[in-house]
């Protein structure tokens, strides 16, 4: 089974940029975006054999995550059912027989980390949920987490450090994820590869291929068995992001 992950930085956009084309290239059986930007009902895709599930954000033209699925799900939630951190479109969870499936697009801590207060209670909300569903079945987490976890992750690390996606603390909520029972899928397979999934628009960034990774796929620890390959697909253009993915074996 194929699964593909992409923050499309604006899903009207992004059908403007050949969304479209790499969706049914892609032929994934299950394909989560983030970023959607939309409500409900400002633009649809006719994806025929699958089934969809949007979460929008309050606030217009913000956040929000979608997941197309061949399989139709056992159940679906959305958020993390914390009122707190459910107005911004961020999490869908759909349950399967064998695993969760877990799309999210994580806070940003924004500039002169304004926000990182929010982030790490959203990163400490988000580990004990993620705890609670791995108690019944084994997860498989992916999205736009919005933190590159080692030096590895990205292009400047020292210039870097104190920036939002590379603080300490955004890094070390992710090493207590990892730690709590969870796998990087992709660095688990190749821990000394160097590829980026997000590219600032600026300064020609992605033609110099000066980026960072933030985008994932996680799994329970006693899941990871089963991931087969974990790619990041940097060719594919559309959004300041690329997409990113794995194959199971199931």
């Amino acid at each position: 089974m194929k699964l593909i992950s992409w923050n499309v930085n604006g899903f009207r956009a992004c059908l403007g940029k050949g969304f479209e084309a790499f969706f049914k290239e892609a032929d994934a059986d299950f394909f989560c975006i983030q970023e959607t930007k939309m409500q409900p009902g400002q633009a649809e895709l006719e994806a025929p054999g699958y089934f969809q599930y949007w979460y929008s954000a309050q606030k217009k033209g913000y956040s929000g995550t979608a997941v197309f699925t061949k399989k139709e799900p056992l159940s679906v939630q959305y958020g993390l059912g914390i009122p707190e951190h459910d107005t911004e479109g961020r999490a869908i969870t759909l349950e399967y027989e064998d695993f969760y499936l877990l799309c999210v697009y994580t806070p940003n801590a924004q500039r002169e980390l304004a926000r990182l207060d929010y982030r790490m209670q959203w990163e400490d909300a988000l580990r004990a949920y993620m705890k609670a569903l791995d108690e019944k079945k084994p997860v498989i987490y992916c999205g736009d987490l919005n933190v590159a976890h080692n030096e590895i992750d990205l292009k400047n690390p020292k210039t870097n450090h104190h920036s939002a996606g590379f603080s300490d603390e955004e890094r070390g909520k992710f090493t207590e994820l990892l730690e709590s029972g969870f796998t990087d899928t992709y660095r688990a397979l190749y821990p000394d590869k160097v590829e980026y999934s997000w590219w600032s628009y600026m300064m020609k960034a992605r033609e110099k291929n000066v980026g960072w990774r933030i985008d994932y796929f996680v799994v329970s620890d006693r899941f990871f068995e089963r991931v087969k390959d974990s790619f990041i697909l940097t060719q594919i253009m559309g959004s300041d992001h690329c997409p990113v993915g794995i194959e199971i074996d199931l």
